[in-house]
This record gives C-alpha cells, sequence and structure tokens, in this order.
C-alpha cells in the first residue's frame, strides 16, 4: 500500500517482518474494508511476463495504467497517487481479468483485448492516436505516418511518436505496433528487445 494513511501504516509497522501471513491477512482485511467503504480508488499488481514484470492498475473505471519494470514501478505508483488519487492498494482481485487476458495473449490464445479502459491520462490528439491504435490489428503494423494520417493530422508524424511514447497503456493499446517508415522497429516505452518480443510474437518482425 502507497503511504497514504498513517494509521494503516502503523499497523503495518507494529507486525513481526517475519509473520508474513498475518501481514497478508491484514492486508486482505484492509482491502476489502476499503472496497466496501469505496476508498480503493486504484487497484495494483504486478505480472510476470515475456517481457519482464508489468504493474497493472485500475480504477473502478476500467485500466488506468500499464507500467514496464523499466518506466520504475514505485515511481509510476507515485504518478498515480499525484494524478488520480492517493488512496492506493495493491489489490490484484480488480486486475484478474486484465492478467488473465493479457497471458492468454502470451500464449497465443488471444489476439485481442477486451477491457473496460479509463482513458483519463491521455487527452486531446494523444488521445485520438491511442484511440486508433486499437484498430491497427494483430499481426499488422503501420508507419508512424500511416497513424498521423488516420488520425487526421499528416504531418503531425512527430506528435504521433510523443503520443506512442506516452502510452499509459502499453501492450493493451498496441503502440507496439507502430513502426518506422523504413521497417525499424522505433522506440518503445519498454525497451527495444520487449517491442521486438511483441512483434515476433504476432508474427511481423
Amino acid at each position: 500500500m502507497t503511504a497514504s494513511d498513517p494509521q494503516t501504516g502503523r499497523l503495518f509497522a507494529a507486525l513481526p517482518v517475519q509473520d508474513a501471513p498475518a501481514m497478508a491477512r491484514l492486508h486482505e482485511r484492509l482491502v476489502e474494508q476499503a472496497q466496501r467503504e469505496g476508498i480503493l480508488d486504484v487497484a495494483y499488481r504486478t505480472l510476470d511476463t515475456p517481457v519482464g514484470r508489468l504493474l497493472l492498475a485500475a480504477t473502478g473505471q476500467g485500466l488506468v495504467k500499464v507500467a514496464y519494470a523499466v518506466q520504475d514501478h514505485d515511481a509510476v505508483l507515485r504518478q498515480l497517487a499525484d494524478s488520480i488519487s492517493p488512496r492506493i492498494l495493491n489489490a490484484p482481485a480488480r486486475l484478474d481479468e486484465t492478467s488473465r487476458q493479457i497471458e492468454e495473449y502470451f500464449a497465443g490464445r488471444r489476439t485481442r483485448f477486451d477491457l473496460p479502459l479509463d482513458w483519463r491520462l491521455s487527452k486531446g490528439f494523444r488521445r485520438e492516436v491511442l484511440t486508433h491504435l486499437c484498430d491497427i490489428g494483430y499481426g499488422h503494423t503501420e508507419s508512424y505516418a500511416q497513424v498521423a494520417a488516420a488520425s487526421g493530422s499528416p504531418r503531425a508524424v512527430r506528435a504521433v511518436g510523443t503520443a506512442c511514447a506516452t502510452n499509459p497503456l502499453p501492450l493493451v493499446v498496441p503502440c507496439h505496433r507502430v513502426v518506422r517508415s523504413d521497417g525499424s522497429v522505433g522506440g518503445y516505452a519498454g525497451g527495444p528487445d520487449a517491442k521486438h518480443t511483441l512483434l515476433t510474437l504476432e508474427a511481423v518482425a
């Protein structure tokens, strides 16, 4: 849990470090109470995948953030606390369906995600770009120039690159399917190896 409730922090500190089962039970009770009282604004969990450990975060509206380990999960949680709400808990249950679909994707059993998304971290033209990315099918790519044209601003190639680089929902909103006009993979929030892994999985690299 993030440091948003000093009293809760003291409850955790009062338990011996070695008493892991008691810590787990206390945490479960805190999650249940927060859910019941409607004060759990952002739930998160981590998930180990072929492209490293992902941080998944969701609000009551839907999945709001996917972050790679190289993006510093602790820093991402602090940013979510600042931009959405400090009432954040490690509450995996809210993200069970997201985790299941991501695991199916990496197992080759899913080619499109069907999840409610909370778009609040992306606005304006960046939001238009990301909305279009969801229409790039599995096994296909588009160049930054093609995405700019499809988003209604053919000259905004650099802005498309920025939208992809700041995509709050990589993997689920497939910015990895946007490549350079010369066919090279280009940049990616998770790093070039992660992007290559995803494109290889989809058999387009």
